[in-house]
C-alpha cells in the first residue's frame, strides 16, 4: 500500500497500557474535527470481550478467535497480532478505503503491528507515547482499577516490552501533562499532513 497524491496520511500511534494513548488521540481527533480537519480513528479487531460501555463497531470489531484466524488466512489485516493471549488486528479494505478517500487515519497499535506497517506501508508517521517514569504507568494502571495483580505484572513486563522499541518510532512524545502531549501531538500531525 503505497500513498498516492490525494490520498490521506497514515498515522501510527503506540503505548505500553495505561500511558494514554487512546485518550490523547481521541482528543486530537476532537480538536482537529473542531478546526474542519478529517482524522479517523481505525477501528481494530479483537477476540478480546467488551469492557464496559464499549461498542461494537465503535471501540473494536468483536469477533470470534475462529472468525480472526479465517481473516488472517483471507490476508483481511494490515497488522495483526496476539497480545495478552488475545488477537488485535487492523482491516486492510477499511484502511485502504479511508485513506482513498483523502481522510487521515491513525492506528492505535502496539509496536509489532507498527513494524508490520511500517514494513508494508509507504509514508506512515509513527510516534510513541511514553509514560513520564515506570513508576507512573504503574500507578496509573493501579488507579484505573481495572485489573487485577496478576494482569498488572503482566501488562508491567508488557509495558517494559513495549518502551525497548520506542527509539523506532518517528516521533516520541512523553504523557506528563495531559493538555501539553495533546498539543505535541496536534503539531506532529499537523506537520505531517502538509
Amino acid at each position: 500500500m503505497t500513498r498516492a497524491q490525494n490520498n490521506g496520511r497514515l498515522f501510527v500511534v503506540s503505548a505500553p497500557s495505561g500511558a494514554g494513548k487512546t485518550s490523547l488521540t481521541h482528543a486530537v481527533i476532537d480538536r482537529l474535527a473542531s478546526q474542519g480537519q478529517s482524522l479517523r480513528f481505525s477501528v481494530s479487531y479483537t477476540t478480546r470481550k467488551p469492557r464496559g460501555n464499549e461498542q461494537d463497531g465503535v471501540d473494536y470489531h468483536f469477533v470470534s478467535r475462529d472468525v480472526f484466524e479465517e481473516m488472517i488466512a483471507r490476508s483481511e489485516f494490515l497488522e495483526h497480532a496476539r497480545v495478552f493471549d488475545r488477537y488485535y488486528g487492523t482491516g486492510r479494505a477499511q484502511t485502504e478505503k479511508l485513506l482513498q478517500a483523502g481522510h487521515n487515519v491513525v492506528l492505535d497499535i502496539d509496536w509489532q503491528g507498527a513494524q508490520q506497517v511500517r514494513a508494508a506501508t509507504g509514508g506512515v508517521t509513527s510516534i510513541f507515547i511514553m509514560p513520564p517514569s515506570r513508576a507512573e504507568l504503574e500507578r496509573r494502571l493501579r488507579d484505573r482499577a481495572a485489573d487485577d495483580e496478576a494482569a498488572i505484572t503482566l501488562r508491567m513486563a508488557q509495558a517494559d516490552e513495549e518502551m525497548a522499541h520506542a527509539d523506532e518510532y518517528d516521533h516520541i512524545v512523553t504523557n506528563d501533562c495531559f493538555k501539553t502531549a495533546t498539543e505535541e501531538l496536534l503539531t506532529l500531525f499537523a506537520l505531517a499532513s502538509r
